[in-house]
């Protein structure tokens, strides 16, 4: 892949040139000078992926096809390449990361400079801008799309990302109103500023909050501004209480659209709020899938059995291989892993809610599109509770270096973060089904009581 993707890189500098080299005039046949700028973006991205070191990733691997394809295009008397520029572009944003949408967007500006009156090329310009937390200027390249397209059937997912945007967008404002009443300030862009946060100047007023902000960024000032002002009023305020509840929705909207997925299959999805309701004032236990414990649940009259049987909620993890099918299950938790996570066995183990944890988003989403079963579930975590333990409005940790959590501690911890469970309880957890040593260390810090050390770990 290297003498290829360094062979290709030289192609397209021989084609277009190197940065910064002016826009030539469009010899007899040649390519256009739009096609020619596209193509030395592309050359900055192949030169980038280069000095990255060694590529893995086939989404990356399809991206550099493209481009090749790009670039045989251009090189081709007569051909018409505007149709290799747009799948390019879709295949940069597939890619995956800020650069890739970057590549993208910068290819959707080329692509509605050569034509204006293409309905792709601005749907190219819009999804590359969403990917990039642009909303706003999102919203005006959608419209622009939908302007041109004519097939109505075709314009529905483009109108609810649509809708949804501006649904986000209209809690930001409607927070800025309610924090404005407050505080008395806001500048002339409707942006939360200044004021209101005492003599360091430091409280809810100081956060800058606007819905041009790109997602991320209002994402983060959001949280500032909800922490600020619950700390400033007291989270009984009503207006806290209100401020709250749109932070929630904006955090919704940011990660799902308006409509509900028909692919869930009729379940039910649950943010934060719902899984604390779910689990208020329940014992509940996690166990460990052995081929011992398994044993003992399914023996009539065993003690284990009846253990289990007693709490309210029943917690299992991951692919459940030794308990019985019908081996009661309450909440299943399951960790999306490996380069292709969508690509799993389904998960057809009956349960009131399923909770699924993983990253990146477009991952996730096409793993629970692709793997949950219709009627499995009654309840599915929607993506404010994908990952808990490096969420900043969850728990906020870094990521470790040593590698991902196990599904069974990460469930803890939501868990105690939650706080409203009555009892949480873990067993079989030794031997085999041993968590690592960090995550022993976690829970022998908050062990409350230890009824059988093989079989009973009590942590509230």
């Amino acid at each position: 892949m290297g003498q290829t993707l360094t062979g290709l890189l030289t192609s397209v500098r021989a084609i277009a040139g190197r940065p910064g080299t002016p826009t030539r005039a469009r010899p007899g046949d040649g390519p256009d000078p739009g096609l020619l700028a596209a193509l030395r973006h592309c050359g900055d991205h192949l030169a980038a992926l280069a000095a990255s070191g060694p590529l893995t990733d086939a989404r990356r691997t399809r991206l550099i096809a493209s481009i090749g394809a790009l670039t045989t295009a251009c090189s081709t008397p007569g051909a018409d390449a505007f149709d290799a520029l747009l799948r390019t572009g879709q295949q940069a944003l597939d890619s995956g990361g800020d650069a890739g949408a970057r590549l993208a967007l910068a290819l959707a500006d080329e692509a509605t400079a050569l034509r204006a009156r293409s309905k792709g090329a601005w749907r190219l310009r819009g999804n590359a801008l969403d990917a990039l937390g642009r909303s706003e200027e999102a919203i005006t390249a959608y419209e622009r799309h939908l302007a041109l397209q004519q097939n109505t059937a075709a314009s529905h997912d483009v109108e609810r990302r649509i809708a949804t945007l501006r649904a986000a967008g209209d809690r930001i404002d409607e927070a800025l109103a309610l924090v404005g009443k407050g505080n008395g300030e806001e500048d002339g862009n409707g942006d939360v500023d200044g004021g209101g946060g005492g003599a360091d100047g430091a409280g809810a007023g100081a956060v800058r909050l606007s819905r041009r902000l790109p997602a991320a960024e209002a994402r983060v000032a959001f949280t500032e501004l909800v922490r600020l002002r619950t700390a400033e009023r007291g989270a009984a305020d009503p207006a806290v209480r209100r401020l709250a509840a749109l932070y929630a929705e904006h955090r919704r909207l940011s990660d799902r659209d308006l409509m509900a997925d028909p692919l869930l299959g009729g379940a039910e999805p649950i943010g934060v709020p719902g899984l604390r309701r779910f689990l208020a004032g329940r014992t509940v236990c996690l166990v460990a899938d052995t081929p011992h414990t398994a044993e003992q649940e399914q023996r009539p009259g065993s003690s284990l059995a009846a253990l289990i049987e007693g709490y309210d909620l029943v917690v299992r993890c991951d692919a459940v291989r030794h308990a019985a099918p019908t081996a009661r299950t309450d909440l299943h938790a399951v960790t999306l892993r490996g380069d292709s996570p969508w690509k799993g066995p389904r998960w057809g183990r009956r349960a009131t809610a399923r909770l699924v944890f993983g990253d990146p988003l477009p991952h996730w989403r096409l793993a629970l599109r692709n793997r949950l079963v219709p009627g499995a579930q009654d309840r599915i975590g929607d993506a404010t509770l994908r990952r808990p333990l490096h969420d900043p409005a969850l728990l906020a940790e870094a990521a470790d270096a040593a590698g991902p959590a196990s599904t069974a501690y990460t469930v803890l911890r939501l868990l105690d973060f939650l706080g409203t469970p009555a009892r949480v309880d873990l067993i079989g957890f030794e031997g085999p089904a041993a968590l690592p040593p960090r995550e022993r260390e976690w829970i022998g810090a908050r062990t409350g009581t230890t009824d059988d050390p093989a079989v009973r770990i009590t942590l509230r």
